[in-house]
């Protein structure tokens, strides 16, 4: 599937921790956590599980760096 947005970031699942409405998916993105907060209808209809390959896609209207 085609999409504009070009923060992609490959990885694969590494835990899915299922809350009553919202799932944290944990990915290893090359050794880079990426966690992302989504239903668990969408967990339930991506068919996530630990080991599964994803893209991470991230479109964000500003990005902060703090030192």
């Amino acid at each position: 599937m085609p999409i504009s947005a070009r923060n992609q970031i490959k990885g694969t699942i590494t835990r899915v921790t299922r809350g009553e409405a919202i799932a944290n998916v944990e990915v290893d993105a090359n050794g880079v956590r990426i966690v992302a907060s989504i239903t668990v209808e969408a967990v339930d209809e991506l068919g996530l599980r630990e080991g599964t390959e994803v893209t991470a896609i991230v479109k964000a209207s500003d990005v902060i760096l703090a030192t």
